[in-house]
């Protein structure tokens, strides 16, 4: 017996298949058993008559609850009252795996579905974000790979930190304490560009945020890239290119998804079709003053809530540029007089459209070695943990730059999630770390 999925046997239309799958929906009488059984590719109403299959046979079927696995033969054919518009009258079926009493039903809390994620999975809107995760990822490598670039791994376990000490994971390394999470790749990518010069990676990336919102992971996937002989315009237009390419193939591969998350697909289609606008630090906080009667002290950074209006004014992603140097990372490169304001420095940050927060954020890298010393120095960091990143500053030097774009975040956008918790599996936050 030869197994095709639903999908395919709607594509076929009539006469006999064999489907397998897991009991999606069931209701019957004394005679009938209507089955809507689900695969991957979708669902299908299969009709049991007790006097096809026997009293005996009919006696299982009976007692199939949701989530049961099963196999089945029988005709399909057009039907415009089934719920996808073809049914199956089984001829034979068997009962593959029984499942009694399925925990999870349309009125559980948030609370017990995160308790019970690993069968909360099998939900048509799991199952559709987890689709569209597996296209995004691929588009990523797919953008990369076309674009000339190596994949490269970095070390998960680090000595020393780049975005910010209080964030930090530390492990016990043997007894060592100074070891760490990765938070990013960057410092252990930038020397690979002077033997590579292109390159990128997707891995997870973890941040010790003691934060609860709706937009923060502990553990997350991050698509990180590094280039060497880059400016700084570069690394903003291969961030634009990048997000165009991932939500063009989810727009191409994944209607069906984006229905079943009832997400507007015309509120993602300027983000491919329209340039991203892009906008200095000084012309944001204008913005904000002028459009949403929001005064910003300049030197601070832009929180949620100023993004969040900021996102509100276009739609499509922002790029915005030339950040005070004072809320930027050390290894960002300055741009003197590039602000009336004070010190910026070559670093962006992509903030998508509809309240979906900062997407991308990457830099030009600084080049002036003493000037990185200074910043660790003034970082309270031990200058003498850095010597390996140092000296790709000693021994020829190039102008290079990258970005790390937060794959959960991207995802939550396209999708339409309230949270970015159903952006991802199993996610891992600052109270659940189980199952």
């Amino acid at each position: 017996m030869k197994f095709i999925s639903i999908k395919d046997a709607m594509k076929k239309g009539e006469g006999e298949v064999s489907i397998r799958g897991w009991v999606y929906r069931e209701r019957g009488s004394a005679k009938l058993k209507f089955i809507i059984l689900r695969d991957v590719t979708g669902t299908i109403q299969c009709v049991i008559e007790k006097a096809i299959v026997g009293e005996e046979k009919f006696q299982i079927a009976d007692k199939l609850q949701i989530e049961a696995s099963m196999t089945i033969t029988g005709t399909i054919k057009k039907d415009e009252r089934a719920p996808t518009g073809y049914e199956i009258s089984v001829k034979d079926f068997e009962l593959i795996g029984e499942s009694i009493a399925f925990p999870i039903n349309k009125d559980q809390s948030v609370e017990f579905l995160a308790d019970n994620r690993h069968l909360w999975l099998r939900s048509q809107k799991m199952i559709a974000m987890m689709k569209i995760r597996s296209t995004v990822f691929g588009a990523i490598d797919e953008y990369f790979k076309g674009e000339g670039f190596y994949e490269y791994h970095s070390p998960i376990f680090q000595a020393v930190q780049c975005e910010g000490g209080s964030s930090l994971f530390s492990v016990d390394y043997f007894g060592k304490k100074d070891v760490f999470l990765a938070q990013t790749w960057q410092l252990y990518a930038e020397p690979a560009i002077f033997a590579l010069e292109k390159i990128y990676t997707i891995s997870p990336s973890f941040r010790a945020e003691k934060s609860k919102t709706s937009r923060h992971l502990t553990e997350y996937w991050h698509a990180e890239m590094e280039v060497a002989w880059a400016t700084f315009d570069d690394i903003i237009d291969y961030g634009e290119a990048l997000l165009k390419h991932v939500v063009g193939k989810v727009l191409e591969k994944n209607q069906e998804e984006l229905k079943i998350l009832e997400r507007d697909v015309e509120k993602l289609k300027p983000t491919v079709e329209k340039k991203f606008p892009r906008i200095t630090y000084d012309e944001a906080l204008k913005l904000l003053k002028e459009k949403c009667s929001m005064e910003i002290e300049w030197g601070k950074d832009l929180r949620t809530i100023e993004e969040d209006e900021l996102s509100k004014l276009f739609d499509t992603p922002i790029a915005v540029t030339n950040y005070p140097k004072c809320v930027k990372a050390f290894y960002m490169k300055e741009a003197p007089g590039e602000s009336p304001y004070g010190e910026v420095v070559h670093g962006v940050d992509f903030i998508a459209p509809q309240g979906y927060g900062e997407i991308i954020g990457g830099s030009e890298r600084e080049s002036d070695l003493e000037e990185i010393k200074r910043k660790l120095e003034a970082d309270g960091e031990d200058v003498s943990q850095y010597e390996f990143y140092l000296d790709t500053r000693k021994y020829g030097s190039v102008p290079h730059g990258g970005f790390g774009f937060g794959v959960e975040r991207v995802i939550s956008w396209i999708c339409g999630l309230d949270n970015i918790k159903d952006a991802i599996p199993f996610p891992r936050t600052m109270l659940r770390y189980k199952p």
